[in-house]
């Protein structure tokens, strides 16, 4: 079959505002209400919450604005003008690895979630490995489809999120929003920690800024991205407080699933509509897993130049599987997840500061 080629391999910064929330938005927020509820009292979440999207803003708009400033060259080619090419290669790597890493989570969160809610007969590696075909699949077509794709997606998990919203407002409880104020500083910052984990997407700028055709404006395009899923945490989180409280919430695995359990459609239009909201946000951890894939297939492709895409593919894929199945149960999982997110944030924290502070010592522009 003679595959489809795009006639533009370009986008505009506005696919950037659509990226960000995609690759964010997925798995993290199943779990993020029963994360920060755990460490916080009653409603006080919402302002750990609050202050990791803050502070992620602020990462975003700093790498977007770095990468930005080298239009149309990819993350290898400004990094080696600012730390020498050796340097440069091992920041690559590492972000490649970063990213299989990723995806090896993804892909194995997802089997767990189907099996624990619909496929409870069918075993993890099946799943894993049927939904990494599909990954495979999407990755090997064009880059600028995953873009596409981005932006058909993203407007039915928003919209099915909103559903989720509000029609759980007649079992709103105010009585659970008190008392307020009550947690402690360790708490908060606990909370905080836990919340900037689930927003890490950020890694996705250095390796897709150099597909923008005007980068002109893509930092503040980044960061009005990313302002989407920190208004649909927010968003998800209060409401799973009013519905079940603070410490309901705090020993439910997925808090977010178990609100879409609760929907009652008028009329018995729907019922079931747990499963509707399952498939849709497949659609999202679809986004976020395909992106994440591509990061490590570009990023790799950039050291090795002599070995092509599909290769790189099939190169990477049983590394990906392999991770994502090695631990054993869902607490090793938690542990592996737990780990990816710090290494995520730290890394590009770390990054961005290295080429920020060589390049004006170097006056690199």
């Amino acid at each position: 079959m003679k595959r489809f080629e795009y006639a533009d391999q370009k986008i505009s910064d506005k696919q950037i505002l659509v990226a960000v929330p995609s690759f964010v938005i997925g798995i993290g927020i199943l779990s993020l209400p029963q994360s920060v509820a755990s460490v916080s009292m009653a409603s006080d979440g919402w302002i750990s919450i609050l202050i990791g999207g803050m502070i992620v803003l602020l990462i975003t708009w700093s790498v977007a604005k770095l990468a930005s400033s080298f239009p149309n060259q990819s993350f290898i080619t400004y990094t080696s003008a600012i730390v020498t090419r050796p340097i440069a290669i091992v920041l690559t790597f590492l972000f490649a690895i970063l990213s299989m890493s990723v995806t090896a989570l993804q892909v194995r969160q997802i089997a767990d979630i189907a099996k624990h809610y619909l496929l409870k007969e069918t075993p993890v590696e099946i799943i894993s490995f049927t939904f990494l075909l599909l990954i495979i699949y999407a990755v090997a077509g064009s880059r600028t489809g995953l873009f596409r794709l981005n932006t058909l997606f993203l407007p039915f998990v928003l919209f099915v999120a909103l559903i989720v919203i509000a029609f759980n407002i007649n079992w709103f409880d105010l009585g659970f929003l008190s008392p307020t104020f009550e947690t402690s500083f360790s708490g908060y910052m606990e909370g905080v920690k836990n919340s900037v984990l689930s927003y890490a997407g950020f890694v996705i700028l250095w390796f897709y800024i150099t597909l923008v055709k005007e980068p002109k404006n893509t930092p503040k395009m980044a960061v009005l991205g990313m302002c989407i899923p920190i208004v649909l945490y927010l968003s998800l989180y209060l409401t799973c407080i009013l519905v079940f409280g603070n410490s309901v919430t705090s020993n439910l695995q997925y808090p977010s699933i178990e609100l879409a359990k609760i929907v009652e459609i008028p009329g018995g239009i729907l019922e079931r509509f747990e499963s509707l909201f399952f498939v849709i946000w497949i659609m999202a951890i679809f986004n976020t897993t395909a992106m994440a894939f591509d990061i490590a297939v570009l990023a790799l492709n950039t050291i090795f130049t002599n070995i092509g895409k599909i290769n790189l593919i099939f190169i990477i894929a049983p590394i990906v599987y392999v991770t994502g199945m090695y631990p054993q149960d869902l607490v090793q999982v938690s542990i592996f997840g737990s780990f990816i997110g710090y290494s995520s944030v730290l890394y590009t924290v770390f990054v961005v500061i290295l080429l920020f502070v060589i390049a004006k010592i170097r006056r690199v522009k």
